[in-house]
């Protein structure tokens, strides 16, 4: 059933807001026609406000239906007489199962999974994570891995990685932060776990490496400061450590996040002293 509302104010905007403020809808739930856009006059004669139609559909009312007539009590049913009770069969003797012998017992026990798995906090990282996968659609193997500084590696793999890798690696960051969080949050201990997929870390490292070389170079041979694009902490700190050796530039990170960004700059080469040393006489 479509019904009709008029409105009227200085302006179009202001009637509408005001006949949505009636009705207590929202601008997607309503039709409006402008019956009259409304002048502002001259220092105030002649104005004329704005009129809007307003048209929204409200739900058809139910037709009265007649009251139903009441049921008749049926006749009380005659007693039926009992049946006789039917005799119960005997039950039949319960035969135990003989115990399994040793050689049976071993086939039945766990068999510890591989990879480390018999660990707590890898069955935590693999449990969290298969459920976080399997909400975001995508399958992918895990390989899970000490790393030499006591944290644990995660290491996906699949065919559909660029979803779990994202832009830039924003998602892999992101999956690897609550990774971290959801394990540590009750251990008393703080495990740090690095999450890749498909080798994505070294490979981008290997490239910010290339990057950072090739930006100092440039801040060399044009003795000015290079920026790089924005990035994360991570790749930021990949940039530092490159160049932290190379000699005749610096480093340095400007800006805020997510938009900073690092800085290689030139440094001139110290000049050597040539003044006459002095001779020391005995």
């Amino acid at each position: 059933m479509i019904n009709t509302l008029e409105k009227s104010a200085k302006t179009v905007d202001a009637a509408i807001d005001e006949a949505l403020k009636e009705l207590g809808m929202s601008r997607d739930d309503v039709s409006v026609e402008i019956l009259e856009m409304g002048k502002t006059g001259f220092l105030g004669f002649g104005a004329q406000p704005a009129r809007v139609r307003v048209s929204y559909e409200t739900p058809d009312p139910e037709p009265v239906r007649p009251a139903p007539r009441k049921a008749e009590k049926p006749a009380p049913a005659k007693p039926e007489k009992p049946a006789a009770p039917k005799a119960e069969k005997p039950a039949a003797p319960r035969t135990e199962k003989p115990a399994p012998a040793r050689d049976e017992e071993k086939a039945l026990a766990p068999v510890p999974a591989a990879n480390g798995e018999e660990n707590p906090d890898y069955a935590a990282i693999r449990s969290f994570l298969e459920g976080l996968l399997e909400r975001m659609g995508v399958s992918a193997d895990m390989e899970i891995s000490p790393r030499d500084n006591g944290g644990i590696n995660v290491n996906l793999t699949g065919s559909a990685m660029g979803a779990i890798i994202g832009r830039r690696g924003e998602t892999l960051d992101a999956i690897q932060h609550l990774t971290n969080y959801v394990v540590n949050k009750d251990s008393e201990k703080r495990l740090h776990i690095s999450v890749d997929a498909e080798a994505y870390r070294s490979k981008r490292e290997e490239s910010l490496t290339k990057l950072a070389e090739k930006m100092a170079e440039k801040a060399i041979k044009y003795k000015r400061s290079m920026a790089l694009e924005p990035m994360n902490s991570y790749e930021r700190h990949v940039i530092h450590t490159a160049l932290q050796n190379y000699e005749g530039v610096t480093t340095s990170s400007t800006g805020v996040e997510p938009n900073r960004r690092v800085v290689v700059s030139y440094v001139k080469p110290e000049k050597p002293d040539n003044k006459p040393k002095s001779r020391e006489w005995a």
